[in-house]
């Protein structure tokens, strides 16, 4: 199992808007310690969001999704959802009901408008689906089969993923944990440093290998950033190996 996010919207791909969303993410996810997998930019494409909604949920990962649950044409995230699945869309009862209270409060008209009937495609959900509140304007987003889609408005989508990863995930707090230790090789050539780095990976399973090179660091110059992450133990086995085996006095240790 992965944990994944989409991010949704021709808006983003074309640069009229930038996205905010994955470094968001990205630090709620480490606040509680859960290692983000995979990230998969995507237009608003029906074939295209189908068939990346149907390899995840084939694989069985854990999938947040930003953007295209609207009920204008453009939007496809709620169809593209049902079609990977098989199923059909069908409107949620408790969906339906937050919208008809919106609609009311807003003094929007009748309840049984052409405009407010509209308004109710926002809550046509793939069947099966549980409902994820939204603080802001209490138009839900949706959930089904550990993939849970939101809007792309980060003023709603970062408090609905917040409340989707400390209730439903909040089992995976805590797993995706890795330690990490690195050291700095001063003038290095990643092709130096491979064989070292394959070797340590054969006698350390579990424990990943890294390097990150740089030419023109304010104060190491040219250098490359070598280091190891994984479990505690075995990382720090890897790591007492790695600094062992290389040149003296070409290394330090990096900053944590």
């Amino acid at each position: 199992m992965g944990l994944g996010l989409y991010i949704i919207g021709d808006e983003i791909l074309s640069g009229k808007r930038q996205d905010k969303h994955f470094p968001q993410i990205l630090a709620l996810l480490k606040a509680r310690e859960m290692r983000l997998d995979w990230v998969c930019y995507l237009g608003d494409d029906p074939a295209l969001l189908t068939e990346a909604f149907a390899a995840s949920f084939r694989r069985g990962d854990v999938a947040l999704s930003c953007g295209g649950i609207g009920a204008t044409p453009d939007d496809h995230t709620r169809q593209s959802a049902a079609a990977a699945l098989g199923l059909p869309l069908e409107l949620h009862p408790e969906a339906r009901a937050l919208i008809q209270q919106v609609v009311v409060d807003a003094g929007l008209g009748e309840v049984d408008s052409a405009a407010n009937r509209q308004r109710l495609q926002m809550g046509m959900f793939p069947q099966g689906s549980d409902i994820i509140p939204n603080p802001y304007n209490r138009i839900p987003g949706f959930s089904i089969r550990q993939h849970y889609f939101v809007p792309g408005f980060p003023v709603m989508a970062w408090p609905m993923l917040e409340w989707a990863l400390d209730g439903p995930l909040a089992h995976l707090h805590g797993l995706g944990h890795q330690a990490e230790r690195a050291v700095i090789v001063r003038h290095a050539m990643e092709s130096d440093l491979t064989p070292l780095m394959e070797d340590i990976e054969r006698r350390f399973p579990g424990v990943k290998v890294f390097s990150l090179p740089s030419v023109d660091h304010p104060v190491w110059g040219r250098h490359i950033e070598l280091g190891v992450k994984g479990g505690r133990a075995e990382v720090d086995q890897a790591f007492d190996y790695l600094r062992t085996h290389l040149p003296l006095d070409s290394w330090e240790d990096a900053p944590k």
